[in-house]
């Protein structure tokens, strides 16, 4: 009919032409009139995007993929959420963009807040499971494949399209907010009164890049584990595999993990008064891989060759300048074994297989270098970060400590990071969050800024320590003194500015807490009274520790 309708108004006589298109002009608003509130934005007009698709999902109707990142099946959850409107857009900021965001907003019971929503890895999946836990509480909320499908650790996408990387980088989220933030002003005829966000690893790293760039697209920022630092965090996954590839004796395999884990906790693991497998402040850890080492000829499953004893302590050290100069930190003791630990970020099931083996040969290959046939072992740390940070720093590293942009539009930014961390070494967070005090003043700084380090915890969660601090929208805690997103809310919304947090370890089989742990802001931390539970938070009490 959109064909055939021009050739038949050419056919008619004039005044009936006219009558015709009148007749046309008013139908339109009639057919648009017709449609629910949802389906009529599809016809929204958003600035260098396209909407296609806008509809009503009934309750517990949803039908999605397995949970982002775990693979897990969650149909039981999609059957519980409520009934909402459903948009799907495109965004265009460049010509080879592609940029699909997907916002979702409850029919009833709104709370005014939008929830947007950060990825991990390389991105190009949308977390359907966050996005649900969002609308079940009464946020609008939103996420993004920030400009290309496929799995997290695959970088392919990159390679010869530097928009693409630069929509990875920060434009993907902007664009993702914006949008967000206009749709939903059309559903419910006014815009978030507050508007959220919440990501940890890369979408820590977008976290940050929002502070930085975009300060006004968000009131509330928690920003956990962020992989801000991007070219160095990437150089040091060359480096790390370079000294388990050095030889084929220099490989630790992951039987030998449990070993190097049970030396650390022999040596460190009362250093805090607690006896307890999970070290408070691994700072404090003074571990010397020699100390394991096998006699000479020897190579036994309870000790370390001496070339493994080498990549073990290139693996602490992190990266170091041709004058010994610190670059980047190393992992810290205590983060080697669990199921989410050394064996399947640093290590891997073998030589060159380690998740962080796959981040840092994709980056170098599809960003950096732009050449699928590069080679890990051609890798020089001072002329790989040189040119990781002329090609990539300005699209992908979030860095930059002055945030007076964000301060100034009175936003509120809370970090978290797990101690145990086997993927970003935790001390990239401190040295960032002390990086803001150096430039802004401890005050200014103190304002409108909170890090909490997490004992025991390995990325984003997991580990032996108390995990669950409201990272996730599904956290089952429900107040702000144990839950960091709505401690971010009270700061923004009622100017309670958070102190001590309690983070809770739960059951898998009934998610009842085994463990609660007082969590302090940094630079204090937990210090154990010397009696009660140690299990439980009322036994410790915040201090600075000694130097």
């Amino acid at each position: 009919m959109r064909i055939l309708l021009p050739l038949l108004l050419a056919s008619l006589p004039l005044s009936l032409v006219g009558v015709t298109a009148k007749c046309q002009a008013a139908a339109e608003p009639a057919a648009q009139a017709a449609l629910d509130p949802c389906e009529r934005l599809g016809a929204l007009a958003i600035p260098n995007a396209s909407i296609t698709m806008a509809t009503e999902v009934p309750a517990g109707t949803f039908s999605g993929p397995p949970q982002a990142f775990t693979g897990l099946d969650i149909s039981a959850f999609y059957k519980k959420l409520p009934a909402f409107c459903r948009v799907v857009a495109h965004a265009h900021p460049s010509a080879d963009s592609d940029i699909v965001v997907e916002v979702w907003m409850p029919l009833a019971g709104w709370n005014g807040k939008l929830q947007g929503l950060g990825n991990g890895g390389f991105a190009g999946l949308i977390d359907y499971f966050e996005l649900g836990a969002a609308i079940a509480k009464g946020y609008a909320a939103v996420a993004t494949d920030t400009g290309h499908a496929g799995s997290p650790v695959d970088a392919a996408w990159a390679l010869g399209h530097p928009e693409k990387i630069a929509d990875f980088g920060h434009r993907g989220i902007h664009e993702m907010t914006r949008a967000a933030k206009i749709a939903v002003h059309e559903f419910y005829s006014s815009g978030p009164r507050r508007s959220y966000f919440a990501g940890c690893s890369d979408g820590g790293r977008e976290a940050l890049m929002e502070a930085e760039r975009y300060p006004a697209d968000y009131d509330g920022i928690l920003a956990g584990a962020p992989a801000n630092y991007w070219t160095a965090l990437l150089s040091l996954a060359a480096i790390d595999t370079q000294a388990l590839t050095a030889t084929p004796e220099s490989f630790i395999p992951q039987s030998k993990i449990p070993v190097i884990a049970g030396a650390v906790r022999a040596a460190c693991d009362s250093l805090d008064g607690v006896k307890d497998g999970i070290l408070n402040d691994p700072r404090q850890c003074r571990f010397d891989p020699a100390s394991i080492q096998c006699k000479p000829g020897d190579d036994t499953a309870t000790c370390l060759t001496a070339s493994q004893a080498t990549a073990l302590k290139a693996i602490y050290a992190g990266l170091k300048d041709s004058s010994g100069r610190s670059i980047f930190p190393g992992y810290l003791p205590g983060a080697e074994d669990g199921q989410g630990g050394w064996g399947l970020w640093i290590t891997g099931p073998a030589p060159g297989r380690s998740l962080m083996a796959a981040f840092g040969n994709g980056y170098f290959t599809d960003m950096v270098y732009n050449d699928p046939h590069w080679d890990m072992k051609t890798f020089s740390l001072e002329s790989g970060l040189n040119t990781a940070k002329t090609r990539t720093a300005e699209a992908l590293d979030a860095t930059n400590p002055d945030l007076t942009a964000f301060r100034s539009h009175g936003g509120k930014l809370i970090l978290y990071h797990g101690w145990d961390d086997p993927a970003i070494p935790a001390l990239n967070t401190v040295h960032y969050y002390e990086s803001l005090g150096a430039k802004m003043g401890g005050t200014a700084t103190s304002s409108f800024v909170r890090l909490y380090m997490l004992p025991g915890v390995q990325h984003c969660a997991g580990g032996t320590g108390a995990d669950d601090v409201g990272s996730s929208g599904a956290s089952r805690s429900t107040d702000p003194g144990h839950n960091a997103r709505l401690a971010l809310e009270d700061w923004v919304e009622k100017g309670t500015a958070p102190e001590a947090l309690i983070a809770t370890k739960r059951n898998e089989a009934d998610h009842s807490p085994s463990m609660t742990r007082l969590l302090c802001p940094y630079p204090q931390s937990a210090k154990y009274n010397g009696s009660g539970d140690p299990n439980g938070a009322s036994s410790y009490a915040c201090a600075v520790p000694a130097q």
